[in-house]
């Protein structure tokens, strides 16, 4: 049993000093702490626009347009990394597979960009 105890000791006292930690760092944030509220730092403000009344107000699809196209563009993008981590191991087929994936990339990214979806009034 004391080999027990002696093996899960550290753990204990990891945990101990995590939670007194936390807790000190907690306090002291709101101790310290400057409280010196102002209209314009307490708004609600998100997406660019200042809050509506009512959440069933129209407003411009666009915000979602831009956002998919940075999700769709930013995700398509990350494929790079792990190919140019190994591009020194690839062989001639992934090195013209890629180059194929950064044509339908690019073109995919030129017919936004002549639809207009990238252009805010």
């Amino acid at each position: 049993m004391d080999q027990l105890l002696a093996d899960y000791l550290p753990i204990l006292v990891f945990l101990g000093v995590a939670l007194a930690l936390g807790l000190v760092l907690m306090l002291s944030a709101a101790v310290v702490a400057v409280r010196n509220p102002d209209a314009e730092k307490v708004s609600i403000y998100e997406c660019g626009f200042n809050a509506f009344d009512d959440a069933r107000m129209k407003f411009d699809v666009r915000f979602y347009l831009v956002a998919i196209l940075f999700i769709i563009f930013d995700l398509e993008v990350a494929f790079l990394f792990p190919w140019a981590v190994a591009f020194g191991d690839l062989s001639v087929t992934a090195f013209w597979s890629m180059m194929a994936f950064l044509v339908v990339l690019t073109v995919g990214f030129a017919y936004e960009w002549k639809k207009g979806a990238l252009e805010w009034e």
